[in-house]
């Protein structure tokens, strides 16, 4: 069954307009990476630029940069916040990867595979390290807080991710909340920095809080679903693997829920317990999809994408607006 074809149609959006918008920064932001990702020990910016330059769209600084000019800032300040979004980022990828045992990432094989796990943690550290004194160097104590703030709940989050990744018997509250405190914590906090630097009211810096949080929700739900609708060309990351790891997402959650007792024993043993043929990887696909876990993934997408929308109606329209609203439809339209 093709994958792609099993879904419906959904809104289509795109990144090219915020990222076109925001070049001037981003070249800026760029930069400051770029610098300070610089160290006297050879191994650490070989290893972070390993994972910096490989692509990537980087959107969590995007977000602080559209979120500051959106707000009204017509300065400089967001763009330290933003390189330390990147490097928080980057960081937890290091350490994720090492987790994991992922073999890609971003299209490239992951640093642990060629440098070792134990110098891709310590380099995740490193950038940890940068990440808290270019915000120290903003002298914004607010948006330290913030940022801070959001480290620990990452760091919470993928210890519950870890400590409940094969539950097959995960709520999908549960689940919701290890997305949100893993994944959507930072790109709530990059939004809420960006507002914070342009000095913008309460209002104003929780609505743009609530669009990040909306649209990282959005974003992790479609990588879950990509997981089994996507394409290793396309992803950047071997397709599957999610399953072959036994990680207990909402697409699978949702399958093993609607699938009857003779596929009881199917999900036992090639997710509970991982014994897994070759063959397996395709029958879990054509269940998700069958039982339509795959489209109520992307349904509950689309729902967090919209929230994120409505978020942004206490500002008026402009350019920054309409780019991030487009940027909520991209997440759940997107094939990578």
């Amino acid at each position: 069954m093709d994958a792609a074809a099993a879904t419906l149609p959904r809104t289509s959006g795109s990144v090219d307009r915020l990222v076109r918008l925001a070049e001037t920064d981003m070249a800026g932001v760029n930069r400051l990476i770029t610098e300070r990702m610089q160290s006297d020990v050879p191994i650490i910016p070989a290893l972070a630029e390993h994972l910096i330059a490989a692509g990537g769209k980087r959107l969590r600084p995007l977000l602080t940069v559209a979120a500051a000019r959106l707000a009204g800032s017509d300065n400089d300040h967001c763009l330290k916040l933003a390189a330390a979004v990147e490097f928080i980022h980057t960081a937890t990828l290091l350490h994720d990867d090492v987790v994991d045992g992922s073999a890609l990432r971003r299209g490239k094989v992951a640093a642990h595979l060629i440098w070792g796990g134990a110098q891709s943690v310590l380099v995740g550290d490193f950038l940890f390290a940068r990440a808290f004194e270019l915000m120290v160097e903003t002298n914004s104590m607010k948006a330290l807080e913030i940022l801070a703030r959001a480290s620990r709940v990452i760091a919470e989050g993928e210890v519950m991710q870890l400590m409940r990744s094969h539950d097959l018997n995960l709520s999908q509250a549960l689940y919701l909340e290890i997305i949100q405190a893993k994944t959507a914590e930072l790109f709530a906090a990059a939004s809420e920095a960006g507002a914070v630097s342009a000095g913008v009211d309460a209002a104003r810096t929780d609505a743009l809080k609530a669009y990040g949080l909306n649209l990282g929700l959005a974003f992790q739900l479609v990588d879950d679903a990509l997981d089994y609708g996507g394409a290793t060309e396309t992803l950047g990351k071997n397709a599957g693997d999610d399953f072959r790891e036994g990680k207990a997402t909402l697409p699978l959650l949702l399958a093993i829920a609607r699938s009857g007792p003779r596929e009881a024993e199917f999900w036992e043993r090639a997710v509970g317990r991982r014994e897994q043929t070759e063959a397996d990887f395709r029958r879990a696909r054509e269940l998700i999809i069958g039982t339509g876990a795959l489209d109520a993934t992307l349904d509950l997408a689309t729902e967090y994408a919209d929230k994120a929308k409505a978020a942004l109606a206490i500002f008026p329209a402009n350019d920054w607006r309409e780019s991030l609203e487009s940027l909520a439809d991209f997440a759940v339209s997107r094939t990578a």
